[in-house]
């Protein structure tokens, strides 16, 4: 299923001029605050009509202000999560549900619901009224009111702003769930690196209203300096691992990533199951020499491939490390005081705890 967005829209600060495609899994349109994602969740949600674009789901117009074709946004069929539930007070958890059905104009699927409350982990709610909810628990059955509409296309307009970072880890893995095991295509709109590094397929950068960038999470999430929408102190690498088959120690967790091996914290990880990590850029040392006698277990060859100032007194160090990319970042003294230059061999030393898939 194919989304096509072609949008110009004036706002108060600016103005939005964006076009983009998007297919199956999760399409993250990320950025800072203010720099238009949610106006055109908007725009694609119907909430707001643009000064002039067009719309279109699988080669049907939505809309297009040249042809005048609006079609309203209860005909749409896309289903929508804000960053609050907005469930209704009266109803019961249940209640709230089959009304996300009622517009779908199909009648309720008993097997079909199981599958949705199941798929959220939500079957103790069912009865519970929904002022009895904490933050995760209401969003978790805000989208499943949404799945159960059959939406075609589903907007999430950041759905985890408003929670805290323990509501936050309760509802990011049913959010994996429901990439992986649904067919329905998704926006979601974000400025958080850890919620798109765990959920996105692809990336579009946004900035003042304009696509500075995009491309898979990997490559966009690992791309120091490339945009406004990562801070200085978020940039880092993505790096996709998988559980290596064979462990040494049940304390820790032996990864493979391309030709890199590395050691994570924690347990319970099963053979084979595919992970996502983050390793920020300030948390790799960089030594000319491998080192000796150090807690850390991930000491790590690689070539200089690329020296960028960040900042006034920062060097983010781009290393080849077997194939996989890893970005460093230190003070500029330091780099001056180890010579590095490009094509140079170092070791990057990375704690085991600071890689947290």
């Amino acid at each position: 299923m194919t989304l096509d967005v072609s949008v110009r829209q004036r706002l108060d600060a600016f103005s939005l001029d964006i076009a983009f495609s998007a297919e199956g899994g999760i399409t993250a349109l990320f950025g800072r605050s203010g720099s238009g994602k949610t106006s055109l969740i908007r725009i694609v949600a119907g909430l707001i009509r643009p000064d002039e674009g067009h719309v279109r789901l699988d080669g049907e117009t939505i809309v297009d202000t040249e042809s005048r074709t609006m079609i309203p946004p209860h005909r749409r069929r896309f289903g929508t999560v804000f960053q609050e539930g907005r469930l209704f007070p009266h109803l019961s958890v249940r209640q709230n549900l089959l009304y996300g059905r009622w517009f779908s104009n199909v009648s309720a699927d008993t097997g079909d619901i199981e599958r949705i409350v199941d798929l959220l982990g939500i079957a103790p709610l069912l009865a519970r009224p929904t002022a009895n909810l904490s933050g995760g628990e209401k969003q978790r059955v805000a989208i499943g009111r949404a799945l159960l509409a059959r939406p075609r296309l589903l907007l999430m307009d950041e759905p985890l702003a408003a929670l805290d970072d323990a509501r936050k880890a309760e509802i990011l893995p049913y959010l994996e769930r429901l990439r992986d095991e649904t067919d329905i295509p998704i926006l979601y709109v974000s400025h958080s690196v850890a919620e798109v590094t765990q959920l996105a397929d692809r990336v579009l950068m946004i900035e003042n209203g304009r696509l500075a960038a995009s491309g898979t999470a990997s490559d966009m999430l690992s791309l120091p300096g490339s945009s406004e929408a990562i801070s200085r102190r978020e940039a880092g690498t993505m790096i996709e691992a998988i559980v290596a088959s064979e462990q040494t120690d049940p304390r820790i967790v032996k990864v493979v990533a391309g030709g890199l091996t590395l050691w994570l914290a924690g347990t319970g990880r099963k053979s084979g199951q595919r992970l996502r990590l983050r390793i920020a850029a300030r948390d790799i040392l960089l030594a000319t020499r491998r080192p000796e006698g150090l807690s850390a277990l991930n000491i790590i060859e690689g070539i200089i491939t690329g020296l960028e100032l960040s900042g006034h007194d920062q060097v983010d160090v781009a290393l080849d490390c077997a194939g996989t990319r890893l970005t460093a970042r230190i003070t500029s003294v330091s780099a001056e005081m180890l010579g590095l230059v490009l094509g140079m061999t170092v070791h990057a030393v990375i704690k085991t705890v600071a890689l947290d898939p």
